[in-house]
Formats: C-alpha cells, sequence, structure tokens
C-alpha cells in the first residue's frame, strides 16, 4: 500500500493574471513536465510553512500574500500525494530556477507549454472561474430591470451566473430564457440553471446548479460541461465531491435576509468544513463584495450573491 505524501503547491498569479508554471528538471519523476511549483511537506511543518520554504528554495523569492485554496489528492504509477494549493498574490525578489528548472509565465486560457503533469488538468480548469457566482432575481426586481442590469454586469467582467427563477411560469420563464441567453453566451459568461426550473430549459444551457435535495438523490454526475450544487452541511460536500461536481455552493455563511430563519455558518465553520475539499467552493449568504477577500483568506474560491449582485 502506497503512503500519500503532502505537498505544498503554489499558483504564483501576476497582477495581469498570468501564473507561474516550472518544469521538472532531469533527474525528477516525470522530467520534462509542466507543474505549478512547490514541494513535500516536511515532518513538523504545516502545508502553509512548507510553501514558504520550497518556494524560496526552488525559485529565489519570499512570499508575502498567500491563502489556502483547494485540496487535491492525485495517484500516479510512483506515489500517492496530497497537494495542498495556495493562491500566492504577492512576494519580493526575481523568480529563478535556483534547481536549473526553466520557468514559464501562463494565460491559463491561452497556454503554450506542455505536456502538463498529470494532477494539473482539473486545477487548470478550477482556477478559470470568476470570483463572483452571480444569481438571478428577475422575479424580485422585474424582468425588464433584472436584464438592463445584467447588461451593466457583463459589461463589467460577470462572467458566471445562476439562473434561478423558480416562481415563474413557463412561458415567462421561456421569454427571459430567450433573452438572457443571447445576452449571456456571446460574452463568454458561464450560464448555469437552477435544477428545480423544469427540463425543457434545462436542455438549452451548458450548467446546472444542483439543488441540495436533487444532490443527494444522483448516483452519477449529470450531463452538462458544467455543474454545480447547493451545500449546507459535511455530507453535501462529500457528495458533490463524490460525483465530481465542478465547484459548490456553501450557505448560509452568514444570516440572510432571503433565509432568516437559518442559522449562519459563521466564516470560522466555513473555513472547517471545506478545508482539505478539492472543489472551488463559494460562500453565499449575507455576501457582499466587501467580505471577498476575507472568505478567501479562508479557503473560500469566492463568494455567491444573490440581490448584492445587481446593485
Amino acid at each position: 500500500m502506497q503512503t500519500t505524501n503532502n505537498f505544498a503547491v503554489a499558483v504564483i498569479q501576476r497582477k495581469d493574471g498570468y501564473i507561474l508554471f516550472t518544469e521538472r528538471p532531469t533527474g525528477k519523476a516525470c522530467a520534462g513536465e509542466w507543474e505549478f511549483p512547490g514541494g513535500k511537506v516536511e515532518t513538523g511543518e504545516t502545508p502553509q510553512q512548507a510553501l514558504y520554504r520550497e518556494i524560496e528554495e526552488e525559485l529565489a523569492i519570499k512570499i508575502t500574500q498567500a491563502r489556502p485554496w483547494i485540496t487535491l489528492p492525485h495517484r500516479y504509477p510512483h506515489a500517492s500525494v496530497l497537494l495542498h494549493f495556495f493562491i500566492v498574490t504577492d512576494w519580493t525578489g526575481t523568480e529563478h530556477g535556483r534547481e536549473g528548472q526553466q520557468l514559464s509565465w501562463q494565460k491559463l486560457s491561452e497556454l503554450t507549454i506542455s505536456p502538463l503533469l498529470a494532477a494539473n488538468a482539473p486545477v487548470i480548469r478550477a482556477l478559470q472561474l470568476p470570483d463572483i457566482y452571480a444569481i438571478s432575481c428577475a422575479s424580485e426586481i422585474g424582468e425588464e430591470e433584472f436584464l438592463r442590469r445584467l447588461a451593466i454586469k457583463i459589461d463589467s467582467g460577470l462572467r458566471l451566473l445562476q439562473l434561478r427563477e423558480k416562481s415563474l411560469s413557463n412561458c415567462q420563464l421561456t421569454r427571459l430564457v430567450d433573452q438572457v441567453l443571447p445576452m449571456t453566451v456571446p460574452a463568454g459568461v458561464i450560464c448555469l440553471i437552477n435544477s428545480d426550473i423544469p427540463g425543457e430549459q434545462q436542455q438549452r444551457f451548458s450548467g446546472l446548479h444542483l439543488t441540495s435535495s436533487d444532490l443527494m438523490n444522483l448516483d452519477q454526475r449529470p450531463d452538462f460541461e458544467y455543474v454545480a450544487a447547493s451545500c449546507h452541511n459535511s455530507e453535501e460536500l462529500q457528495q458533490a465531491v463524490n460525483l465530481g461536481l465542478d465547484f459548490i455552493v456553501l450557505s448560509p455563511v452568514m444570516k440572510t435576509l432571503s433565509h432568516p430563519e437559518a442559522t449562519p455558518l459563521g466564516i470560522g465553520t466555513m473555513a472547517e468544513l471545506i478545508a482539505n475539499c478539492p472543489i472551488p467552493v463559494y460562500a453565499l449568504g449575507g455576501m457582499t463584495i466587501d467580505q471577498l477577500g476575507e472568505v478567501q483568506s479562508h479557503g473560500a474560491h469566492g463568494i455567491a450573491m444573490l440581490s448584492n449582485a445587481w446593485l
């Protein structure tokens, strides 16, 4: 039986969005393949301590700002590893390969390096998810006003949207979808439809957002390009992981007007629930854009918002 080794891995991100990759040098396993830099967590170290040490040893830079992200298990023919990923956004010094390895800054949507280390594929896909997940509110503010605000948000960079209009009639919903899709698809917005909405509408979308009850009733991932789920506890989080979903929305993190009866998790409990989660998690419930940095510092990928997304 293989022993699982823990590794700290850095997603080193410049302000222009480019991310640093390193080529594994000759003499190491998987030599010539490109990876995110990092190294083994030694006895007595936390993953974050190992991250700071390894990056200085490998790249001659000192990390000054890093936050936990996902923790991904992976099995190679020669080893089983648990990869603790951190998003690194600030450092001092100029990077260079102290071990003779080649370095390359890459735009994730236009990679020019190959081959990539096998564990990187789901990570690269997950990294391209935006920080903000907006949830539609046409039922609350009216269809015309929602479409007006949607156009403004798309122009401002909105790239991830859930259509969640459970109270609209099928006729109203069809009319709304007929207007939303021509606005979002050409702009590159990833658009998911809530699983409570009838199936004939779901077939028009490339993404599906599962309610927690629908999530727990499934034994395989639905056939959509993107699949997400609403989760409220560790059991639901594990089910989302088992199905191989693309991301999770965990709620309610803070007290929310839409569900005032629900007891909020709080950011501390959120952090405990998502620690070691292998897929990105968005925090939902009482979230504002001002709280993005705080929830990210506790391991969340970003925030999901309903009414506050459209202010």
